[in-house]
């Protein structure tokens, strides 16, 4: 589920409720005095009276944990909860790669795992503590100079020699738990890339190396880059028909709104039953569910081990990125089988400033009182109160940034206004086949 779905559920049970119908009333209000001429710039589809609300930096579709949401004239504040630190916990699965850099993408190599160990992991995890300069995931490194990599290469273009890169602090960096071959439940994804986006990913890689590394490639690793070259030339005619699927979920976004608009639930009286559950929007089902472990495995042996890594980072960090450099240190190929953002700033998962998110669907009698309780908390620090955060000071972003539709922007839905940002703990639906400890949640 996307971050921004997260809010219109979010506003699918507050628009209605008793707790913020005097702002709803004051609005409505307020809008009944506009001039004709006011009414008229309105953008269609955008009439009907919503709570305003935002989020404090997107958390991955695929990701579990707490989303920080701000309400009204908090929305204002949400800038700064970008600039604080993360903690995070992924499970790394090793033995192949995939375009997403994830369980969710496509197979583009798969290399051996044999050899890997946990000392092995635990002292590659050395040279990622501290800072360094990330680069960001294939998808995530779409766009240079507002146009996407894989139209350089559906034009048959080399891509350009310079990917922007992020400076990232990890001050913390933990190995939790070490999964045996045959031990844990993660499979590798079903799906293997084509040719070309092989190619296109082999391209990507090499500039990376060539920045990373700044030194010539060997007589074979040249003669495996010519190769891949002229395997992309074979391929990049046919690159029409897949270009689409290079990015995720892209023609979801470009799709006109031609379904039945949302409609306003504004009785809120006291006494009603709570609103029925909203529709799944259109960012509810961007995961698809996780491989069934009593269907046959991608693999006969045991398989690859996977390990549970703690780590708290400055924003504009890429777990996914992290888990796919790994596997490389450590001489194979790993993706991101799960991961859970436990703290964003002030908020810890579980916090007293967390709502989980199925109170919502039990009704205002259960979510009221909690949300209130946070917009008090809230005001009573003030409006400008910023999170704390001992590392904020110490965050370096990449003079050119990388466009990416996982970078974290702060987001606003229009509505009312009211004082407050809060947390919700967000839990993905397709995750909740291998996770024993909750119920779904924001």
């Amino acid at each position: 589920m996307s971050s921004a779905q997260v809010i219109r559920d979010c506003q699918h049970h507050f628009n209605p409720s008793a707790l913020f119908k005097p702002v709803i009333d004051q609005e409505t209000a307020n809008r009944s005095q506009e001039s004709n001429n006011k009414q008229k710039r309105r953008k269609s589809g955008k009439n009907d009276i919503r709570v305003k609300m935002g989020h404090g930096g997107t958390l991955d579709p695929l990701a579990t944990g707490v989303l920080i949401l701000g309400v009204g004239k908090g929305t204002k504040s949400l800038q700064s909860f970008l600039d604080c630190t993360k903690t995070y916990e992924t499970v790394v699965l090793f033995g192949a790669s995939t375009d997403t850099y994830d369980r969710v993408g496509k197979i583009l190599k798969k290399t051996a795992y044999d050899h890997i160990t946990r000392p092995m992991v635990e002292e590659a995890l050395k040279s990622f503590r501290g800072k360094y300069q990330q680069m960001p995931p294939l998808y995530s490194a779409l766009k240079m100079e507002g146009k996407p990599l894989y139209e350089y290469a559906r034009e048959g273009k080399p891509i350009p020699r310079e990917i922007a890169t992020r400076g990232v602090d990890v001050s913390e960096l933990e190995l939790l738990e070490w999964y045996e071959p045959g031990t844990h439940s993660h499979r590798w994804p079903s799906e293997e890339a084509t040719n070309f986006e092989r190619g296109f990913a082999e391209q990507v890689w090499k500039v990376e190396k060539d920045q990373m590394t700044s030194k010539k490639l060997t007589p074979e690793e040249e003669e495996a880059d010519t190769k891949a070259r002229k395997d992309h030339e074979n391929f990049k005619r046919k690159a029409d028909e897949h270009v689409d699927a290079l990015v995720y979920d892209r023609l979801n976004k470009r799709k006109k709104a031609n379904s039945q608009k949302d409609i306003p639930m504004m009785s809120g009286a006291l006494g009603e039953l709570p609103p029925a559950a909203p529709k799944p929007g259109k960012g509810s089902n961007l995961i698809p569910e996780a491989p069934d472990v009593s269907s046959a495995s991608p693999w006969d042996d045991k398989g690859p081990p996977a390990a549970r890594i703690r780590m708290t980072v400055t924003s504009g960090f890429y777990v996914r990125s992290f888990c796919h450099d790994l596997g490389a240190k450590v001489s194979s190929s790993a993706m991101m089988a799960e991961l859970c953002r436990s703290r964003q700033g002030d908020f810890v998962l579980g916090g007293s400033n967390c709502l989980e998110f199925s109170d919502l669907a039990k009704g205002e009698s259960v979510w009221a009182s909690q949300v209130k309780a946070m917009l008090d908390q809230w005001n009573s620090k003030g409006q400008t109160t910023r999170p704390q955060s001992p590392l904020r000071a110490k965050q370096n972003k990449s003079p050119q940034p990388v466009q990416s539709t996982e970078s974290e922007q702060p987001g606003t839905t229009d509505g009312t206004e009211h004082d407050q940002n809060k947390s919700l703990r967000r839990r993905s639906r397709s995750l909740s086949a291998h996770k024993d400890n909750n119920s779904p949640t924001y």
